[in-house]
């Protein structure tokens, strides 16, 4: 005997395994699932986003039969904190997280130029490579100074380029820039750090002067190595060359001293052949009676 039990669903639990899949800049992708498996009809959650930054709520309905839910919820902010409720629509029991969107990216190409009393800094639009970025927001720019062990805020600006002055001598320093932080600093952009250090570099950057240094070797070391291979190259052309030459003339020169009737070469001394000479008679020439045959 058996029996067969189908258990009534509870739409007072809560969504079960509620989790982030993908955070980006602008947006996060949620998965939850559905209070019990195998709904039978459609179910109605509710999504509500609370931005802990701005101090703002947004609500978004979501209608799925599916055991497994994904949603993507959009037009968050670069360096955002939320906080995700999820639940259904008769207000049951709901499951939360918190989200913190992926900040703006860091400024490319910091560098410092030294002048006589101050340096500055200068880096690429942040525009070029986010979208999501005005040149009206700006950047803020902090100094590090390591032998007093002292963070500075130095201010920020919209232009591409900063001046800092009164940099003491014999102290090290880290420069930071960031798309300048919102809301009470609470979003910001990734830094991008640049150490200097102005007694051992006498006011240069140490990373640009290294790799200046390694611009300089690498100018002289490349056409040198360069010429050398182009010379290895004509040597052994030439040296070829010469070889196909000597080589040509000597079977030449073998084959006119070939004899088919002895099968191989005779080679002989300058005195035989001047021997040979004087013993052989001189031809004065021929008679017209006496046939001429050729062999």
């Amino acid at each position: 005997d058996y029996v067969v039990v189908k258990m009534i669903p509870d739409n007072r639990l809560p969504p079960r395994h509620l989790h982030a899949v993908h955070t980006g800049k602008t947006f996060a992708v949620i998965k939850w699932e559905s209070p019990y498996d195998s709904p039978d009809q459609d179910m109605l959650y509710a999504v509500a986003v609370k931005d802990l930054v701005r101090k703002t709520d947004k609500i978004y309905k979501v209608k799925s039969r599916n055991s497994t839910v994904e949603y993507t919820i959009k037009k968050l902010e670069p360096g955002g904190k939320y906080h995700v409720i999820v639940q259904l629509g008769n207000m049951s029991k709901e499951s939360s997280m918190k989200i913190n969107t992926v900040p703006l990216s860091a400024p490319d190409a910091l560098k410092i130029i030294t002048e006589n009393d101050h340096i500055l800094l200068f880096w690429k639009s942040l525009a070029l490579k986010e979208s999501n970025f005005n040149e009206s927001r700006g950047y803020e720019i902090h100094m590090f100074d390591s032998l007093m062990n002292i963070t500075a805020y130095l201010g920020n600006t919209t232009d591409n380029f900063f001046k800092v002055s009164n940099l003491k001598i014999g102290h090290n320093y880290s420069f930071t820039v960031q798309a300048r932080c919102l809301y009470g600093g609470q979003m910001c952009g990734e830094p991008a750090t640049l150490l200097y250090d102005e007694l051992g570099t006498a006011g240069q950057d140490s990373s640009a002067t290294k790799s200046g240094r390694a611009t300089d070797v690498a100018a002289i070391v490349v056409p040198v190595l360069f010429l050398l291979l182009v010379t290895l190259g004509i040597g052994f052309v030439v040296l070829y060359m010469r070889h196909r030459r000597l080589q040509n003339s000597f079977t030449a020169f073998a084959n006119s001293h070939y004899s088919s009737r002895l099968g191989s070469a005779i080679f002989s001394s300058g005195d035989d052949l001047g021997d040979e000479d004087d013993e052989a008679p001189m031809i004065t020439g021929f008679s017209d009676d006496v046939p001429m045959v050729i062999a």
